[in-house]
C-alpha cells in the first residue's frame, strides 16, 4: 500500500538538494572558492603541487624511490604552506561544515525511514524491532 512512487521520492530529494544549495554555508563555500581561484599564490602552489604529483607518479612507476621521497617531501612542504594561507584554511573548514551537514541530513533520513518502518508495522522503537518480529514465535512448541 505504497503512497509514493520511487520517482516522487527522487523528485523530493532533488527539491531538498536545491534547498540545501541555498543555505548560508554553501554561499560561503562559493565565495571562498572564488577567492581561491583569484589568489595567485594559491594557484601557483596548486600548479606546483600538481606538477610534482605527476613527477611522483613517474618516479614511482620507474622505481626511483630516492627521487620519489624528495618529491613527496617537497609536495608536503608546499601543501603545508598552502594550508597556512588563511583563505585555504577557511575553505577547508567550510568543506568540513558542509560535509557534516550532508552527513546529518543523510543520517536523519536513514533514521527516520527506519523509525517509520518500525512504527508502520506496530513495532517497538525502543527495541528497534518491527512488528513482524513480534508476530514470530520464538520457540519450537507445537
Amino acid at each position: 500500500m505504497a503512497q509514493y512512487t520511487r520517482q516522487e521520492v527522487v523528485d523530493e530529494a532533488k527539491k531538498l538538494a536545491k534547498m540545501m544549495a541555498d543555505i548560508e554555508e554553501i554561499d560561503r563555500f562559493k565565495q571562498l572558492e572564488s577567492k581561491l581561484n583569484e589568489n595567485q599564490k594559491v594557484q601557483s602552489h596548486i600548479k606546483k603541487i600538481k606538477a610534482l604529483q605527476k613527477q611522483a607518479v613517474n618516479f614511482q612507476a620507474y622505481g626511483k624511490t630516492e627521487a620519489l621521497n624528495r618529491i613527496e617531501k617537497e609536495i608536503d612542504r608546499l601543501q603545508d604552506e598552502l594550508d597556512e594561507i588563511p583563505v585555504v584554511a577557511e575553505f577547508k573548514e567550510t568543506q568540513t561544515v558542509i560535509n557534516d551537514i550532508l552527513q546529518m541530513v543523510s543520517s536523519t533520513i536513514s533514521r527516520e525511514v527506519t523509525n517509520e518502518v518500525i512504527r508502520s508495522t506496530g513495532g517497538d522503537l525502543l527495541q528497534g524491532e518491527t512488528g513482524s518480529s513480534n508476530n514470530q514465535s520464538h520457540g519450537c512448541s507445537r
